[in-house]
């Protein structure tokens, strides 16, 4: 399904995917994708037929072996032995094996084998691009395998989906299986939909199970980013907002708190502001700025090192001038941080800490003086 919802957005990649299952199968195989349609959406659906009289039991070196051995470019065959790594590993964790001592059976047939490496085709034709992913469904009930009857989500795709976000839909039934669980683990989709842009393009696959009530398809949204940068010489981007506020914990271990906060790779500024809530109580609120990619490891932090019981999140834009850091040298060992105003006007400002040393407030500001006139100078050099 996800093969014929991204061949649906990008067509012009299906003759790479075609050559790439036949070169895998050494031409045992053939993918086919054919305009679909449901109650109520239309679409693509991709197959496999596989002349392969039954199901193959292949372990991760026969697969990696018969990949190896094959036509396929090298980083298509790399991404494939990949995911099938993943899915081995999840299956060892579960059988309590090492990995490479499990035997597919299901997916170690011709027509999964496709499946996977049609995968990988698409991903490394997409190998620029950026994914993220909606809450899965996890289905419930049971599945029949090679290992007897187990329940939904099998326990591989419990493994593999560990730390995605997932919900119930309500609807009965398998809703991921093992090898698009492995796909998706390799391609490590920030959670949530896409970042602000442009909307290009929509794909859907089609699968073959018809679900009560709603369209059995996955459906693939491709969004072009936006940079806007003005004719001033500033940038836009977006970053994630964090606030909280905290009026059960002692001063000084808060500021031990947000010192640790201001650390943590990802962290833009962290700000506090004495604030006024319920019932006359002083407090302070916590502003935390950081990159959309360090939310979730800047979330748990914030829980970890302060009393709040919740956070306020928020994807916000910001503003930023280009800027630089000198290091102006001796005499003054100083630090200056230059920006490009609107208009080309550069501005200086020392770092602070670079100061401290100095005897007292004239030879601080002497310092601050001497370290930017001197980096505007080697800046004006650089030009």
């Amino acid at each position: 399904m996800l093969v014929g919802a991204l061949l649906d957005a990008f067509p012009e990649a299906w003759p790479l995917v075609a050559d790439a299952v036949q070169a895998a199968t050494q031409s045992e195989a053939r993918a086919t994708l054919e305009p679909w349609r449901d109650h109520a959406l239309a679409g693509r659906r991709f197959e496999v037929v596989a002349v392969e009289a039954a199901h193959s039991h292949r372990r991760l070196g026969d697969i990696e072996a018969m990949l190896g051995r094959s036509a396929l470019h090298k980083r298509v065959s790399e991404r494939a032995v990949e995911i099938f790594r993943l899915l081995a590993e999840a299956e060892g964790r579960v059988h309590g094996i090492e990995p490479t001592q499990v035997t597919f059976h299901e997916v170690g047939a011709l027509d999964s084998i496709a499946d996977i490496v049609a995968a990988a085709t698409l991903i490394e034709f997409l190998a620029d691009a950026e994914f993220s992913i909606a809450p899965l469904p996890l289905g419930s009930g049971r599945v029949e395998t090679a290992h007897g009857t187990l329940p939904v989500p099998a326990p591989a795709v419990v493994e593999l989906l560990r730390g995605f976000v997932v919900h119930d839909d309500g609807i009965p039934g398998e809703r991921v299986t093992p090898t698009a669980a492995a796909i998706l683990r390799h391609l490590s989709p920030s959670a949530g939909i896409a970042p602000k842009g442009r909307l290009v393009g929509r794909g859907l696959g089609f699968g073959t199970r018809r679900l009560p009530g709603i369209s059995n398809v996955v459906r693939v949204l491709v969004v072009e980013p936006v940079e806007v940068t003005t004719s001033d010489h500033w940038r836009t981007e977006q970053v994630t907002a964090l606030s909280f506020e905290i009026d059960d914990q002692t001063p000084e271990d808060l500021a031990i708190a947000l010192d640790r906060l201001r650390a943590l790779d990802g962290v833009l500024d962290v700000l506090q502001i004495p604030v006024t809530m319920k019932k006359g109580r002083l407090a302070v609120q916590v502003q935390v700025l950081a990159r959309p990619e360090a939310q979730s490891a800047v979330t748990a932090a914030c829980f970890s090192e302060t009393t709040t019981l919740g956070l306020r999140v928020a994807l916000i834009e910001r503003a930023v001038l280009p800027r630089r850091v000198i290091e102006t040298g001796a005499p003054n060992d100083v630090r200056v941080k230059l920006a490009t105003r609107p208009g080309g006007r550069r501005t200086a400002k020392t770092e602070a800490d670079d100061v401290a040393a100095r005897a007292n407030r004239h030879a601080r500001d002497a310092a601050r003086k001497q370290a930017a006139a001197a980096a505007l100078v080697s800046d004006r050099d650089d030009d």
